[in-house]
């Protein structure tokens, strides 16, 4: 018997196709008319219909003047700023979100103050703005101020976006070591079916070998990395 036929007897004229709940194979029964046939189409269709449907969202992190030529800017943290531009460029503007770490006057007597002892990202100062050229490339931005590494509040509003709609993340920007790998894992860990990426020529660690130990942490955490 077919495994077509071995379904076929399965399915009870009486059962709708949500109610038989089998997983796509790729089987199609062969006789005309046949509701297992329909089934297997409507669930094909549905699956497609998911692909096209899905909103690729951009996460910008930090890209800020201290993390770039600032207190704590870098000559890696200069190099990518053109690629992020870039990258801005190919997604909806609707479809952007960035973070911006934000700190105050009293930096330096919180416990992230006391173990890195630079000041920094101190809101309403130049250190702390979006870096001008990628401010300009996303007018439509959703912009998450963050006081530590990782931000609650945009998974939160990235979960409940994916509750509507079918999305996948693709994160940029500084530094990979710290926050983009804090927020990474952040969100893999709130949303484990969604698909999470990082484009590594988008992003600059503290050091070269500490953006590449960043990168291969979240590779080992199912976050592809192109």
């Amino acid at each position: 018997m077919s495994a077509g036929n071995d379904f076929h007897n399965r399915f009870n004229s009486e059962q709708t196709v949500d109610e038989l709940n089998e997983p796509i194979i790729g089987i199609l029964c062969d006789i005309d008319n046949d509701p297992l046939k329909c089934y297997y189409s409507e669930k094909a269709i549905k699956g497609e219909t998911e692909m096209e449907n899905t909103e690729k969202i951009l996460v910008v992190i930090d890209m800020q003047n201290d993390f770039i030529d600032g207190s704590l800017g870098t000559a890696e943290a200069q190099k990518i700023v053109g690629n992020v531009v870039e990258k801005i460029k190919s997604y909806e503007p609707k479809n952007i979100y960035a973070t911006r770490d934000t700190h105050y006057e009293n930096y330096l007597e919180t416990s992230e103050g006391v173990n890195l002892p630079v000041v920094h990202c101190v809101k309403d100062t130049d250190g702390w703005q979006i870096r001008s050229e990628i401010a300009e490339a996303m007018p439509e931005v959703k912009i998450v101020d963050k006081p530590t590494f990782g931000s609650t509040d945009l998974a939160d509003m990235l979960f409940a976006r994916n509750e509507r709609e079918h999305i996948e993340i693709e994160l940029v920007g500084l530094c990979t070591d710290i926050c983009v790998v804090s927020n990474a894992l952040l969100l893999k860990a709130k949303m484990p079916e969604v698909k999470i990426s990082v484009d590594s020529s988008c992003c600059a660690g503290v050091t070269p070998d500490s953006h590449k130990a960043a990168l291969e942490t979240m590779k080992m955490c199912q976050i592809n990395i192109k």
